[in-house]
């Protein structure tokens, strides 16, 4: 049985949204799949202000999700993959999520709104770079009709990751 999705809303990142992320991110779990540990305030302040850029110029970004009432619970949002390696120049979808809204149905809701958003922004396709041990973004892509196109091991950290497709 499939439940009906959360209503959620999407909001260009403000300078305060760097506090609520950093807030919302500080739990383990939650940056399990990123470096394990919480980043300091002044990456939430950087990463806010890029996303305020990449917006005005392409029109998307890694947006603030907020729930129903208004509370900050995270990002998602899509941006170029920068990287060295993987799919150089193409546009990446991504999710964060406050560990307290797992399970919800958060993600799914903001990540269909996050496709129809590239999509009206000219957005021909995009990817999703998930470690393969992270079985709810895995989870995730899936409910998003992507497809697993490659298996890769990353630099450094020597992890095997997926990168899923979808075109629009």
């Amino acid at each position: 049985m499939n439940q009906a999705l959360p209503v959620v809303q999407l909001r260009v990142p403000t300078d305060e949204d760097a506090v609520a992320w950093h807030r919302a991110f500080a739990h383990p779990d939650v940056m399990e799949f990123q470096g394990g540990k919480a980043a300091e305030l002044s990456v939430y302040d950087e990463l806010t202000a890029r996303q305020r850029r990449h917006d005005a110029e392409r029109g998307f970004c890694l947006w603030t999700m907020l729930d129903e009432d208004g509370q900050v619970i995270g990002f998602t949002g899509a941006q170029p993959w920068e990287m060295g390696w993987g799919p150089v120049g193409e546009i990446e979808i991504g999710w964060r999520l406050a560990r307290e809204y797992w399970g919800k149905g958060y993600v799914t809701a903001a990540a269909r709104l996050t496709l129809e958003r590239v999509r009206a922004a000219g957005v021909p396709s995009v990817v999703a770079m998930v470690d393969a041990r992270n079985a709810r973004s895995i989870a995730v892509t899936r409910r998003l009709g992507m497809q697993l196109a490659e298996v890769f091991t990353t630099p450094g950290a020597q992890r095997e990751g997926h990168c899923y497709r979808l075109d629009l």
